[in-house]
């Protein structure tokens, strides 16, 4: 076991605490006057020119020549020639048949045509009543 001893050193710090006063204090409002002035501003705007410059050009002078030259023209011509053929055509015998047929004349008549029309009719309806009467038999 070994011995050992431990020193504490107490050291001391001064330590500046501030002190917080509240107070109103009164000032005077500044006064603020606007004068609003009206300043041009300066812009640049470039605008195209067009410039004319005269200027002398020699101009070369032509002549114009015509020569005539003639051509002989051919035509073409083509004409169609027309051939003969000869086609054989059968023809078909026809017989003739004569027939003679009857035909019934057909004669239209108006028949007036009777309708019969249903007349309501009331009848007067007859009741019976039959009354049975039980008559004793007597016998001898």
């Amino acid at each position: 076991i070994v011995d050992t001893t431990i020193q504490n050193q107490v050291q001391t710090v001064e330590i500046v605490r501030p002190k917080i006063v509240q107070k109103i204090v009164q000032r005077k409002k500044p006064i603020i006057q606007d004068e609003i002035r009206q300043v041009p501003k300066i812009m640049k705007q470039y605008v195209h020119v067009q410039k004319i410059v005269e200027r002398e050009v020699q101009i070369p002078q032509v002549q114009i020549v015509d020569k005539i030259v003639e051509v002989p023209v051919q035509k073409q011509v083509q004409v169609p020639m027309i051939t003969k053929v000869q086609k054989e055509v059968q023809i078909p015998q026809v017989e003739i048949v004569e027939q003679q047929v009857h035909i019934p004349i057909q004669k239209h008549v108006q028949v007036p045509m009777i309708s019969k029309v249903q007349k309501m009719v009331d009848v007067p309806q007859v009741e019976f009543v039959d009354t049975h009467i039980h008559i004793p038999v007597q016998k001898q």
